[in-house]
């Protein structure tokens, strides 16, 4: 946008802001001189308006908000140019002020915005000083103020800057009011842009809202914005009761109806927003919106091509609609065999068995009433061959042989042929159906397929310059970046290069976090402890850097016993902890020349032969490892490492007691994991504790090592003998950065994970998973604790997450070292106890098996189903697993014996329970 008044500087003024042929240069002394006036009377009206200025500032400096308009209407461009001047000098010291002026700095923010308004004479200036985020008001207290002071200006100049304002969302957030009063005022036509869109809506929304849509002009233009947004504005999902007055599709339904708003204009900004798809929320309103529209046969018949793309790919409730339209036009006769065929094949391949399940029906009705169509609809039937659902399956080759003989034999032997992607359950019915069915695998050998297994990518080393540091130290602090691998790579680099040259170290950190919050200071002069609870991560090392953080609080900090065996949270935080007030503690001496606990390989690893050679490099330059960093060196150790026994051997030659520690804690194959165990159900009852977390109980063994040697951070690992309930109240926010604790010993990371999982699960948390995916890269032993924490995460709430579980179970199967019958039994247990869903063990197993990982599956579910069979009230969905059994079994050739099945399978009904008991008995049968 050109703003057409910055060349002029006072062409948006008007009045005595801006009197015509008034020279800024020479100001009212230049008019005075010219118009004859005595030099004593220009003298006394330039010292009047010089009052008239410090007033205004004062005003400003005061906070007095109020006085501003009156006090800034006499002044001339040239005073307001002086003024604009001392404002952004003011405003810059603001800025700077920390958090204890922070109510007198809000006063002063909240006049300057006033007072700079009133003086800028270019709009986009002006928009920008009003949309200042340090400058705005959260509210629209002072919107009347700043139309005061806009008041006289010229109107193009003030549509310019409503165009602008109505561009930043921040302001019309905040102050849609000020910016639709600026729209009346100017004249202009209604900014439609998508904040101003938004905010209208907020404005409008309520109770009421079709009497204040009807009387609003706005309504017409802004209303189709709608479908073109990127996301649907709240308020239009607030409501979803159609009674309710506030209910958006209602009152835009109803305004059509009367013709205030073009009804094909909102069809087709459904249809467009519909077919343009999104997350189930933005879709909700279009949805509701056409339904309660209720497109008529030609506004149906006339967008076919719009509704097989919705049933084709769009969220499950949109298609159904679609669905449910070109069903309608196909008993009518308005769709085409052909028009069905393209739209059935896509929505048979869906996962949703609602939606393929009715495809299916309308295909019978249709085939009834037109036999002759079967040689252009079964080829699409048997695109359900290979549906997921077995009992969908069986549907669609029922369906294929009631009309088999009205094709020829060329689409006959097509369909011989997608009946090969048929469950091999479903295979003899097809091949008496077919005659025979073609042979795709001559062999008929199964091949189980996994996943590559991980291998461990080595860290990048620290950054060579100290621009590069910084930047990474940026986006550490900012957190833009979270992983451990760069948390570690920065705080090493920061380590190496206060070592080299602290000096420059120090110049590149103190420009580049100037305005961070640490850096602030008390009126008095004394430094405020932004650091009493909290190390604020990395924030901690770059204020010691800069000496913005007293001593004896970085002393303190690091003599706390940050370890806890109560929760999770605070004790690998705690880790996290204490290394980082160590490492502020001795930056500042430039003693360490690297971090003896820096990762070699992504997962936190450390090879054991670096380690040696660091504590080498150590001694030779006489300085002695810092306890909190030897400590977690020594836990990152890959013991497997096949380095390891001469590492040892070099850590021992060493003479030192940090290389003794070394060699120790390679030869030793003690774990660190705690026993888990869990309250049964009577002493459960017994403790009022009914959820999974509150239930389990981690049994701590005594490690010398870790009491005599670790420091207090880390003693909690071992420290001394407990047992006890874990109780955390944290969300399970930090689990992916634990795993850089205890790279090595995935069964205490596991066994320290529990507690969070549990938790997350209870609460049905998203993200509850994250810190499964360790278990599956790092090293040492597999055993009850990871198969409790992967058992908890196949049965997360959330897809994604049981997603996470699913990678790992596959990629321990891929490594050798998951147990399948032994995880098996844990989600027996926590399924009948009601800690895991059945429905959702379902589904992570089929997503499993779906990779072709039958076996694998098959050895998990084989383990599940004796214990679940067991219960005597049958598991709800218990159907759902026995079903992605049978279909493991008939994939893989599984035949062993499934204690309980038998009786199960023996029962008469046509529950899904009875009808996948049978199935999978026959597999198992039919391999015996």
């Amino acid at each position: 946008m050109t703003d057409t008044t910055e060349k002029t500087g006072t062409a948006g003024m008007t009045g005595t802001a801006g009197a015509p042929g008034t020279d800024p240069a020479t100001g009212a002394m230049g008019e005075a001189v010219a118009a004859g006036v005595s030099g004593e009377a220009v003298t006394a009206g330039v010292s009047g308006e010089a009052v008239a200025v410090e007033r205004l500032l004062e005003a400003v400096r005061q906070g007095r908000v109020a006085e501003v308009p009156g006090l800034l209407k006499p002044l001339d461009a040239a005073a307001r140019k002086t003024v604009l001047g001392e404002l952004k000098l003011l405003r810059t010291e603001v800025r700077g002020w920390d958090w204890s002026r922070w109510s007198e700095a809000a006063g002063i923010r909240r006049t300057l915005r006033v007072a700079g308004a009133g003086c800028h004479t270019g709009a986009a200036a002006a928009a920008a000083w009003i949309a200042g985020r340090d400058l705005m008001d959260w509210g629209s207290r002072d919107g009347s103020l700043l139309l005061t002071v806009l008041a006289d200006r010229d109107p193009a100049w003030l549509a310019d800057v409503t165009q602008r304002l109505a561009e930043r969302p921040a302001v019309v957030e905040n102050g849609y009011a000020l910016v639709h009063d600026l729209v009346v005022l100017s004249g202009c036509p209604v900014p439609a842009t998508d904040a101003y869109v938004t905010g209208w809506t907020r404005a409008v929304a309520g109770d009421g809202l079709l009497d204040r849509l009807r009387t609003d002009p706005q309504t017409p233009v802004l209303v189709p914005r709608f479908f073109e947004l990127g996301e649907t504005p709240d308020p239009l999902t607030w409501w979803n009761d159609s009674d309710n007055s506030g209910h958006w599709p209602t009152a835009l339904a109803a305004l059509a109806a009367e013709g205030l708003l073009d009804r094909e204009t909102l069809l087709e900004g459904c249809v467009a927003r519909l077919l343009r798809g999104g997350r189930p929320r933005d879709l909700r309103f279009p949805l509701s919106l056409l339904q309660l529209l209720g497109p008529t046969g030609r506004e149906r018949s006339g967008r076919v091509a719009e509704w097989t793309g919705m049933a084709a790919d769009a969220p499950s409730p949109v298609a159904g609609y679609a669905q449910q339209i070109l069903a309608e036009l196909a008993l009518e006769g308005e769709l085409s065999v052909r028009e069905l065929a393209e739209m059935s094949g896509p929505v048979l391949f869906r996962t949703e068995k609602k939606l393929v399940r009715a495809q299916l029906t309308l295909l019978t009705k249709v085939l009834r009433k037109d036999p002759a169509a079967a040689a252009e609809l079964l080829p699409v039937v048997a695109d359900a061959f290979g549906h997921e659902d077995n009992g969908l399956q069986e549907r669609a080759l029922k369906l294929v042989g009631r009309h088999l003989g009205a094709v020829d034999e060329q689409v006959r032997l097509e369909l011989a042929g997608a009946a090969a992607r048929l469950d091999p359950g479903h295979r003899e019915a097809a091949e008496e159906l077919f005659g025979g069915l073609p042979d795709e695998d001559a062999d008929g050998a199964y091949e189980e397929i996994l996943p590559p297994v991980p291998v461990a990518r080595p860290v990048a080393p620290p950054a060579e310059s100290v621009a590069e540091l910084v930047e990474d130290l940026v986006a550490l602090s900012k957190g833009r970046t979270r992983t451990a691998e760069e948390f570690e790579r920065a705080l090493d680099g920061l380590v190496r290069h206060a070592h080299r040259d602290r000096a420059v170290l120090t110049e590149a950190v103190a420009a580049a976090f100037a305005g961070s919050f640490w850096l602030g200071h008390h009126q008095a002069g004394r430094r405020t402890n932004y650091f009493d609870h909290s190390t604020h991560g990395i924030d901690v090392v770059l204020a010691a850097l800069l000496g913005a953080v007293d001593q004896s609080v970085v002393q303190a900090g690091r003599a706390r016993r940050h370890g806890t065996t109560s929760c999770t949270h605070l004790a690998f935080g705690g880790v996290i902890d204490a290394r980082l007030w160590e490492v502020a503690d001795l930056i500042t001496t430039g003693r360490l020349p690297f971090l003896l606990a820096a990762p070699t390989w992504h997962t936190g690893a450390v090879a054991p032969l670096e380690l040696a050679d660091r504590l080498r490099a150590y001694q030779e330059a006489g300085v002695e490892p810092a306890p909190a960093d030897l400590a977690q060196a020594l836990l990152r150790l890959r013991k497997a490492d096949p380095g390891a026994r001469e590492a040892a051997a070099r850590g021992a030659a060493l003479g030192s007691r940090a290389g003794e520690r070394l060699a120790d804690w390679l030869e030793s194959d003690a774990s660190l994991a705690p026993g888990v165990r869990f309250l049964t159900r009577r002493q459960e009852t017994a403790t009022g504790r009914w959820w999974l977390a509150d239930r389990l109980v981690l049994r701590i063994r005594e490690r010398r090592a870790v009491r005599e040697e670790f420091p207090p951070a880390f003693q909690w690992l071992g420290g001394r003998l407990s047992e006890g309930l874990r109780r955390c109240v944290h969300w399970t926010d930090g689990q992916a950065n634990w795993a850089a604790v205890l790279p090595d010993d995935r069964e205490t990371l596991a066994a320290w994970l529990l507690p969070s999982l549990a938790g997350g699960a209870a609460w049905a948390e998203r993200g509850v998973n994250r810190g499964l995916t360790a278990l599956a890269e790092g090293d040492g032993p597999v055993g009850p604790a990871v198969r409790l924490a992967l058992a908890i995460g196949l049965g997360a709430r959330h897809a994604e997450d049981r997603l996470t579980a699913v990678d790992v179970l596959l990629v321990l199967a891929a490594r050798g070292e998951l147990d399948g019958p032994g995880l098996g039994a844990e989600l027996a247990r926590l399924v009948s106890e009601g800690e895991v869903k059945a429905n959702r063990l379902a589904e992570a197993c089929r997503t499993a098996a779906a990779t072709g990982a039958y076996a694998t599956v098959w050895s998990v579910l084989a383990g599940v189903l004796p214990g679940l069979l067991a219960v005597e009230k049958p598991v709800r969905a218990l159907g759902e697993v026995l079903a992605v059994a049978a279909e493991c079994a008939e994939r893989c050739g599984a035949a062993q014996e499934i204690p309980g099945l038998d009786a199960v399978a023996a029962r008469r009904g046509s529950s899904q329970l009875v009808v996948q008991a049978k199935r999978l008995h026959r597999a198992l049968a039919g391999r015996g």
